[in-house]
């Protein structure tokens, strides 16, 4: 017993690479899928992840772009407004806000105060295109982070499909190795026994 591994008894872990009486063809084709699968898992995982994460800015960006603030003040005393019964403003009340632009149009809109605000309170808030009051953009920083989140969940799925992909070709591979080998045993088989005295 020597001790060494069959990579380094082939010569190491690019042995078919290297032109040696052992190679087959099938050596040749199985390294080129692993270099592909390599290729493909890291090369592929990190553009797809990085597209999806752009893509996922790109959207906040332009949310960003089609809205913004505006100085109003309250049509009415806060303690009449609906209260917010649902997500994170819980304990807030829907009140009627008036603002104006420098044209001089007046506008008016929905908004969520808190339930001490009264008429006249000034507060800002942010409408779109349509001058309607709409929530808060995400911030630039939030924007980043659901970026990169987003880029860390679609990378690793692509790189799982690679290697799907590389077993059920390896499996193939290795049917067609094997039949190529029966097929070889079938010529060299009875030579051998013949060898052996009929004994193989």
């Amino acid at each position: 017993m020597t001790g060494k591994s069959p990579a380094r008894a082939t010569g190491g872990p690019f042995w078919r690479w290297r032109r040696n009486p052992l190679r087959r063809h099938s050596d040749v084709v199985e390294a080129w899928i692993v270099l592909a699968v390599w290729t493909v898992a890291l090369l592929g995982g990190l553009v797809a992840g990085g597209a999806a994460g752009a893509a996922v800015g790109h959207t906040f960006a332009e949310r960003r772009a089609a809205l913004h603030m505006v100085p109003a003040e309250l049509t009415q005393n806060a303690a009449n407004g609906a209260p917010v019964v649902a997500g994170y403003d819980v304990g807030k009340v829907w009140v009627t806000v008036r603002w104006t632009y420098a044209d001089g149009s007046a506008h008016t809109g929905l908004t969520k105060a808190v339930p001490t605000a009264t008429t006249g309170s000034r507060l800002q808030v942010w409408v779109d295109h349509s001058d309607r009051v709409v929530g808060p953009p995400t911030s630039r920083g939030e924007a980043a982070l659901d970026a990169a989140a987003t880029a860390a969940l679609v990378a690793p799925p692509v790189g799982t499909a690679a290697w799907g992909a590389r077993g059920i070709l390896r499996s193939r591979l290795m049917r067609r190795r094997l039949a190529e080998w029966d097929a070889e045993w079938q010529q060299i088989g009875p030579q051998w026994r013949n060898f052996s005295d009929g004994k193989g």
